[in-house]
This record gives C-alpha cells, sequence and structure tokens, in this order.
C-alpha cells in the first residue's frame, strides 16, 4: 500500500478551486468550467427560502449574463477536506458583482484528475 500525497492532492485541489475563482473574478463561464463534471449541480436557497438550482449550465449561465468583471473580488479556500478519491471544499468570496458568497463543493479524483460534483452556496446579505 502506497502512503498517499496530501500536499500533492491539496494543491491539485486548489489548482481547480482557483478555475472557479477566476472565472467568477473575470465574469467567464470558459474559465470555470474545466473545474466541474459535465453532471455537476448547484442548489441553493433563494430569498423566499425556496430551493433553486439544478444541472450546473445554469452557474454558467448566470456568470456570463448577470456578473461583471469584478477585479477587486477576493476569494478565500477556508477548507479542504480528503478521504482518498473524494473532497469536500468551502470558498468564502467577497465582492464579486456586487455579492458575497460562501460556497460548498463536493468533489471526486476520477481518471486521475479531480472535478467538482456538487456545489451549495449561500448568499450573505450585502454590508
Amino acid at each position: 500500500m502506497s502512503k498517499p500525497d496530501t500536499v500533492q492532492e491539496y494543491s491539485a485541489i486548489v489548482e481547480v478551486l482557483n478555475q472557479y475563482n477566476e472565472g467568477g473574478k473575470q465574469a467567464d463561464s470558459r474559465i470555470m468550467k474545466p473545474a466541474f463534471s459535465d453532471q455537476a449541480t448547484i442548489f441553493g436557497v433563494d430569498a423566499e427560502g425556496k430551493l433553486t438550482g439544478g444541472a450546473i449550465d445554469g452557474l454558467f449561465d448566470t456568470i456570463d449574463t448577470a456578473f461583471r468583471p469584478s477585479p477587486q473580488a477576493r476569494g478565500a479556500i477556508v477548507r479542504v477536506d480528503i478521504a482518498g478519491t473524494a473532497a469536500s471544499a468551502r470558498i468564502d468570496t467577497n465582492d464579486i458583482s456586487g455579492f458575497c458568497f460562501t460556497d460548498f463543493f463536493n468533489l471526486l479524483k476520477v481518471e486521475g484528475k479531480w472535478t467538482v460534483v456538487s456545489k451549495i452556496y449561500h448568499t450573505h446579505v450585502a454590508p
């Protein structure tokens, strides 16, 4: 049995998450799309407290149509947990198109590559 290389896996996951952050910052889904599985999903709760979301293409459409480039945006990878071929991560982002988010990602290592398979999020009330 070989010893897992947590540092290498962590670095690979951070690279994937940085694609997401950069795509949001530039308001360009083409940058973030490679971070996600084609089968990925996104869910959140809207202002009325109802579940919203579905296929990840909804995120890409929103990024491309409703977001604007936000060079001042700052995202912090708060946590990454890894267990074999499964991982979860949290990113807190401030001032991206005037919003602040907390995002939770589930990732799987598929055919040797980390990919996001689901995202849930919370939109914070603007300060």
